[in-house]
């Protein structure tokens, strides 16, 4: 079984409510340091193997393909992580605007406040990121004719008696 589907099974397959309390809250802890991690480093484009990812943070394999597969669509590459192995080499050039963009997506708060923002993204710039985030969840209904409304093909006549029917 690859690790990607070990992470899937490991984080989606609790058994009871408590479990998957704990697990979450054991895996968002790691989750924050390894952005901290990350954040702390954002001139240098991370690469390594999941393997060496795994001992640095001490956590599991595991652990680094579900933060992966949290990051990935904030990466410049996308990683395949279905083929990824733990000797696999992990590149992580980020798109950091999309990645806090995401963060407000996921509303992961723990993440998008950590102070390692601060010499990245200037204030003006999370502001803004977060703004378009909440924008993009605005549902706008468009104007609808109305039975009674004149027929937009320009007869004359009413809606319902013309393109309506």
């Amino acid at each position: 079984m690859s690790l990607f589907n070990n992470w899937k099974e490991t984080a989606f397959e609790h058994k009871t409510q408590e479990e998957e309390i704990a697990f979450w809250k054991e895996f968002c802890g790691a989750e924050k340091s390894f952005y901290e991690l990350i954040l702390g480093n954002y001139q240098e484009v991370t690469e390594e193997t999941i393997k060496g990812l795994a001992e640095k943070l001490e956590v599991s394999n595991e652990f680094i393909m579900g933060f992966l597969d949290g990051i990935n669509d904030s990466l410049v590459n996308r990683l395949d992580l279905e083929e990824m192995t733990e000797d696999s080499t992990a590149r992580l050039e980020i798109d950091f605007e999309k990645l806090f963009y995401n963060m407000h997506e996921a509303k992961a708060d723990y993440l998008y406040t950590l102070s390692e923002w601060e010499p990245i993204l200037s204030v003006e710039k999370r502001k803004e990121i977060e703004k378009a985030q909440k924008r993009s969840k605005i549902v706008v209904k468009e104007d609808r004719i109305g039975r009674n409304d004149p027929c937009t093909c320009g007869s004359g006549k009413k809606y319902k008696k013309c393109c309506g029917k």
